[in-house]
């Protein structure tokens, strides 16, 4: 275990807690107290990643971990074991328990190199999610960009739901992303209620949602999840994110145990955000998994799992 005093600080970090910086090469990521998530990623000193600043508080879920649910619960009420367990309503205008409960938790740094650092927390049975689970998140920068490796164990006596996810915004543009050519290999996506909720899962072929092939975003509003994710030989998913006017291209990948994607294009987020970024999230489970129980892995005891996804930026 690394002591918190042998950590090199990022100065003035105040609204995140301590941050961890990782540099390789001209790239450099920090990683923080808060949340354990990304708070800023860089390739040249220009930005990969919608971040913010030392002493920024995290807006709109840029860069943080969702765990041990990504996306929403309707109502906030899921059935599990024989029990009825509600939670907080994090998104109370729409009546949801959001992203999870490890977002705002101060996490410790288990292991550190200049380039690679493991981020830890344990999150303790409570109201609503009465599990014992220890979770873990590695960063990684190497000469192929960023590696997030993401692992919990169910620590206690009671199997446990779970599910996880990232929220990164991926940038390319000092101006907002309705130029900017998508192509997300996945075959369904979700339609959703008023609360945003999923009601069924459906084909894109035909319709707005269809970016099996690369095309521009223009001005649709993306806060869509997807599925039925077409994977190479590696058994990757790659999304990809186009700039047309120069070539420079982001690409985000998932492996197998990510089965999901949520796109998000921004519009809910004040100005200056609002459509700058486009959110790619890789997902462990669909929306409201807890309830529907699409893709939801029930953790027994002393049982581990692990997914791993990551960003390879423009240049590499």
């Amino acid at each position: 275990m690394v002591r918190r005093d042998q950590v090199p600080l990022v100065t003035a970090c105040r609204a995140s807690g301590f941050g961890v910086e990782l540099s390789h090469g001209n790239q450099r990521a920090v990683v923080v107290e808060v949340g354990g998530g990304l708070r800023e990623y860089t390739v040249g000193g220009e930005a990969v990643v919608d971040g913010y600043g030392p002493d920024e508080m995290c807006s709109g879920g840029r860069g943080q971990i969702l765990a041990p649910w990504p996306n929403r619960i309707g109502g906030g009420t899921y059935e599990f074991g024989g029990s009825t367990h509600h939670l907080p309503l994090s998104e109370p205008d729409r009546h949801n328990a959001i992203h999870g409960l490890v977002r705002w938790a101060n996490w410790t740094v288990a292991e550190r190199a200049a380039d690679r650092a493991v981020m830890t927390y344990r999150l303790h049975p409570q109201p609503g999610y009465p599990f014992l689970l220890q979770v873990n998140a590695e960063y990684r920068l190497s000469d192929g960009g960023l590696a997030v490796t993401i692992e919990a164990t169910n620590v206690g006596a009671l199997p446990a739901p779970f599910g996880a996810g990232f929220h990164p915004y991926l940038r390319l543009t000092a101006g907002n992303v309705d130029r900017l050519e998508l192509c997300l290999p996945a075959e369904r996506f979700y339609e959703t209620d008023t609360h945003a909720i999923p009601t069924r899962a459906l084909a894109v072929e035909g319709s707005t949602y269809d970016f099996r092939t690369r095309r521009a975003i223009g001005p649709l509003q993306l806060d869509t999840a997807f599925t039925a994710l077409a994977r190479r030989t590696d058994g990757l998913a790659v999304a990809e994110l186009t700039d047309p006017e120069d070539g420079r291209q982001i690409r985000l990948w998932c492996d197998e145990g990510f089965g999901y994607l949520m796109v998000f294009s921004g519009d809910t987020l004040p100005v200056p955000h609002r459509r700058r970024a486009l959110a790619i999230e890789p997902m462990t489970c669909a929306p409201d998994a807890f309830r529907s129980g699409d893709g939801l892995v029930v953790l027994q005891p002393e049982d581990t799992v692990a997914a791993r996804w990551g960003i390879t930026p423009p240049g590499l």
